[in-house]
């Protein structure tokens, strides 16, 4: 049986501030760097494999933040593909490496001319009732931008090709991301319908932790362990 767990980002300045962040690289607040602490003491007995990010820093920063408590011994270290990044990385074969890999697969939705913009401002210039439908419906998308149905349409083949078959082969793998790209994944996960997900909501730095045995996933709760 492998283990999945699903980790939002902590709050970054942009939340702090109430800001579209999208893809632009905005990187912890001090409140999101005490969530991802605080996550990573729920998981500091979770042994993992392997390690998958967002490109974004909030999303790296916060997934080494909650490994800093781990107890299991491995180092996390960002796997690099190309350049003297990869040629130089050099280690001594009794490292004990916990591979971290980034890919702009599992990035947030991107919010086009939104993003940068405050959300009570924008509200208040398009109307509460269309920046809602930009930000929570699955197929509307915001001027520019992603709907979460793009969102969906770019993590899920990355999830399915990569993801899935390292939990087929035993492994543990944390996946550290963002509220629609994570969504995207426990609607693909759990089936959720298109009018449902829109509901759905994920906290920041609150680990969601699933079971993976015979293609099958089960949600983990507090009182199961």
């Amino acid at each position: 049986m492998a283990i999945l767990v699903l980790l939002r980002h902590g709050k970054s300045m942009w939340n702090a501030l109430n800001l579209f962040t999208g893809w632009v690289d905005v990187p912890l607040a001090y409140d999101g760097i005490k969530e991802a602490l605080k996550a990573g003491e729920k998981l500091k007995t979770y042994c993992f494999d392997e390690v998958y990010t967002s490109a974004l820093i909030r999303s790296t920063q916060t997934a080494m933040i909650a490994l800093s408590k781990n107890d299991c011994g491995n180092i996390p270290i960002i796997q690099h593909n190309e350049g003297k990044m990869r040629e130089w990385a050099n280690m001594p074969d009794t490292i004990p490496v916990l591979p971290v890999y980034e890919h702009e697969e599992l990035n947030e939705r991107y919010y086009g001319q939104l993003q940068g913009l405050n959300k009570q401002e924008t509200a208040g210039k398009y109307g509460a009732d269309t920046v809602h439908n930009w930000r929570r419906s699955y197929d509307i998308n915001p001027p520019g931008g992603e709907s979460l149905k793009d969102n969906y349409e770019r993590t899920i083949p990355f999830f399915k090709s990569v993801i899935i078959p390292k939990l087929e082969s035993g492994k543990n793998i944390l996946v550290s991301a963002h509220g629609n790209s994570l969504r995207a994944i426990v609607k693909f996960i759990e089936n959720i319908s298109d009018d449902d997900i829109t509901k759905f909501e994920i906290p920041t730095g609150e680990p969601i932790i699933y079971t993976y045995k015979n293609s099958n996933f089960a949600k983990k709760s507090e009182e199961n362990g």
